[in-house]
């Protein structure tokens, strides 16, 4: 009997939203998903990345325009994090989300750069980049949390943009 269960990698999210069709509409424009389903009268919306070959990578179910956020600090999801294939890329999601007004902070964790948003319905999201493995050093055993100077990074990294993260 195995004593853990051998995970490779979250498959898909599903948010409760209070409009399926405008979340989908944020998600297909800020990520370029692709809408793969509509379900229940268009109620349950199914997206994927075009650059995986999921069948969906994110489901929203409306649950009505009434619907209140959880407070702050209460137990639930605290965030999704969508990751980025090169830092190039994560510096055009920075101007991406701060053109749609969604845009609410930016972090150096050592091992990744990250940017946070908020969706319309006010779901947190990161979008990152990780940093490629021989470069973690010792912050590859930490948690570490600083302010993202995203430009540094691109120097930093910009010649590594398109090496494997894995």
């Amino acid at each position: 009997m195995p004593t853990n269960i051998p995970v490779a990698r979250l498959n898909h999210a599903v948010l409760f939203v209070r409009d399926a069709e405008r979340a989908a509409e944020f998600y297909t424009r800020i990520f370029g998903f692709e809408v793969v389903g509509r379900e229940m009268g268009g109620q349950a919306i199914f997206l994927r990345s075009p650059l995986e070959g999921n069948h969906h990578d994110l489901g929203l179910f409306s649950v009505g325009p009434q619907a209140q956020n959880a407070p702050r600090g209460s137990v639930g999801l605290y965030h999704l994090a969508w990751e980025v294939p090169t830092i190039t890329d994560l510096a055009a999601a920075r101007d991406l989300l701060a053109e749609a007004g969604a845009l609410g902070g930016a972090s150096d964790h050592g091992v990744s750069k990250s940017l946070y948003a908020r969706d319309p319905d006010g779901n947190e999201f990161e979008v990152m980049w990780r940093v490629p493995r021989e470069a973690w050093g010792e912050e590859e055993h930490r948690g570490v949390i600083r302010p993202l100077d995203i430009e540094a990074e691109l120097a930093r990294f910009g010649g590594a943009a398109d090496a494997p993260t894995g």
